[in-house]
């Protein structure tokens, strides 16, 4: 297929161009940028410029244009994570919807964010909105994709866990403290997190492509979520170091503000029940040999 990627620098998209790619597709990568290669179309989310004779004869689109959540919720980043993610939906999905032929899907990004606090509560893509900042964002997100749906194109709103891989994401963050032994679990420890290998997040996407009978919300996590705790000491195990420490929560808030509390304090104990009944098979479904797999990479 001809496919559509934004946000194909990231940490997701930079690893699904070269997928599909090697897939046999022809991908036409969004840029913000002057055009610099014959793959790449500028767009400006911000100012509503995306020019749709560009995307002609475009058969999917994947969509993973999003600002960082991961640093201190001030008024200015709030404003540019909720933008940033509703400004581009709109306009891919007004775009694609105003295409003739219609692309077959839009794979449009999303986040676990949307379940809020689940706590230990097992949660599939049936459970409802929580509440919170992220909550809301990640509601006006997936909304945003709706003239798409309209329109008649598929769509499947990505609601993705935390991405484990060496290069980027939480886990990089991780690791320099992990590996001098200073790592400990986060508060109480006690909240479930619900996580996928990139492996198994690149394959899912190229998976729901072609999967022409699912479409809505879907969990992208792997089965197996663990608690803060769990999940602490198989990162420190799989390096082999110690980590005895534990980072209280009022630090926590102090640094990082809101995403401290709706991003690192919550619990959220997901399973991907869309995924699997559609018959998608996860690599690294248990997390001592997903980290055993990533940190060989």
């Amino acid at each position: 297929m001809k496919i559509v990627v934004s946000g194909g620098s990231g940490l997701i998209g930079s690893a699904l161009v070269p997928h599909l790619r090697a897939g046999g597709h022809e991908v036409v990568r969004l840029v913000r940028h002057e055009p610099a290669a014959p793959d790449e179309v500028q767009w400006d989310p911000a100012r509503g410029l995306l020019n749709a004779d560009d995307l002609a004869g475009v058969e999917a689109a994947v969509h993973l244009s999003g600002a960082s959540v991961s640093r201190r919720w001030t008024q200015a980043s709030r404003r540019a994570i909720r933008a940033s993610r509703v400004d581009s939906t709109t306009l891919l999905a007004e775009t694609l919807a105003s295409l003739s032929p219609l692309p077959k899907v839009l794979l449009s990004g999303s986040a676990v964010g949307y379940y809020g606090d689940t706590g230990d509560r097992t949660t599939d893509e049936e459970g409802p909105r929580g509440e919170g900042f992220l909550a809301d964002v990640v509601g006006d997100w997936e909304a945003a994709a709706h003239p798409a749906m309209v329109a008649g194109i598929r769509v499947c709103r990505l609601r993705t866990g935390i991405v484990l891989a060496r290069q980027g994401g939480a886990l990089r963050l991780q690791l320099p403290i992990f590996k001098l032994g200073l790592g400990g679990r986060l508060g109480s420890g006690r909240q479930f997190t619900s996580w996928i290998t990139l492996e198994d997040e690149i394959s899912a996407i190229a998976f729901l492509l072609t999967a022409e009978d699912v479409s809505g919300p879907v969990n992208l996590v792997a089965p197996n979520p663990e608690t803060n705790r769990d999940f602490t000491k198989a990162l420190a195990a799989a390096l082999h170091r110690p980590a005895v420490a534990a980072v209280p929560p009022i630090a926590l808030r102090l640094a990082l503000d809101g995403f401290a509390e709706e991003g690192l304090l919550i619990g959220q104990r997901l399973t991907p029940r869309v995924l699997t009944d559609a018959g998608f098979t996860f690599r690294h479904p248990d997390l001592p040999e997903a980290l055993e797999s990533v940190l060989k990479k």
